[in-house]
């Protein structure tokens, strides 16, 4: 955000305050008070903000998450860029969600964004493996109802074997591999690695996870979520300022994320 503001000669900072759950409405109104442009919100108060706001952008509110606030007449407005953020990362990386049957790991916060975008671009199936099958069943019967569809097929994350096609988009919303535990991984099975033609680790750091190697090695496409971070931030910057980002600037912000977070260039 720094980055944008310098090359667009904008007088703005971006810095972060840690707020607690039982400060939540307080530093809103705060913010609020202090003439804020907009804000980030993250865990573990992204679906609790959504009772302090003037008004909630109808992705967000199907997602039941806001991670964006933007200044409103009266109060701040909530948005979630993770989801499109992940779309614009997925048109970046040439990776095609219509008609594609799709995978998800996991059943978390993560994971409704992912489903919701599948749902919105057109995915054929969508099969959300979790290891409590009944969040998983839930999470599936809310998005059917409100896509009107039954293409969210729930299952118990060890019943993978049983999806017997190949070249499978799959998205990992699980914290599984995350620094500092680089080594963990959901599944360790390579016979489901063969099934996988593109695999999207939602993680970012480390920069390559044990998913990523394993789909990889079953000659599968495997990327991280490094674009994902970078473009809701790049969603956001957009929503506060009113203004379009050139690709041009999004590289420049991308190169210095990875110099950051990974020591290079």
């Amino acid at each position: 955000h720094n980055t944008l503001s310098a090359l667009l000669h904008l007088n703005e900072v971006y810095v972060p305050y840690e707020v607690t759950k039982n400060d939540l409405e307080a530093g809103i109104k705060g913010a609020w008070t202090l003439g804020f442009l907009g804000l980030n919100v993250t865990v573990p108060h992204k679906n609790k903000v959504m009772n302090y706001l003037e008004k909630i952008d109808d992705v967000a509110e199907k997602i039941g998450a806001v991670n964006t606030l933007v200044r409103g007449k009266s109060g701040f407005i909530g948005y979630n860029t993770d989801m499109p953020g992940l779309y614009r990362a997925c048109m970046d990386l040439n990776i095609t969600i219509n008609n594609q049957d799709v995978i998800i790991l996991g059943a978390g916060g993560a994971a409704k964004a992912v489903i919701y975008m599948c749902l919105k671009y057109g995915a054929k199936n969508i099969f959300l493996l979790n290891r409590t099958t009944e969040t998983a069943e839930k999470l599936a019967t809310y998005f059917n109802k409100e896509f009107h569809c039954n293409s969210v097929i729930p299952m118990n994350l060890n019943s993978y074997s049983e999806l017997d096609k190949e070249n499978y988009l799959v998205f990992q919303c699980t914290s599984c591999g995350l620094a500092p535990n680089e080594d963990d991984c959901v599944i360790n099975d390579r016979d489901f690695y063969k099934k996988i033609g593109v695999g999207f680790d939602l993680i970012y750091n480390p920069r390559e996870t044990v998913f990523m190697r394993n789909v990889k090695q079953a000659g599968g496409l495997a990327y991280n979520g490094l674009k994902m971070l970078l473009y809701q931030g790049v969603i956001s910057y957009e929503l506060w300022n009113n203004v379009s980002i050139s690709k041009e600037y999004v590289d420049v912000v991308e190169e210095k994320l990875q110099e950051a977070i990974y020591g290079i260039s």
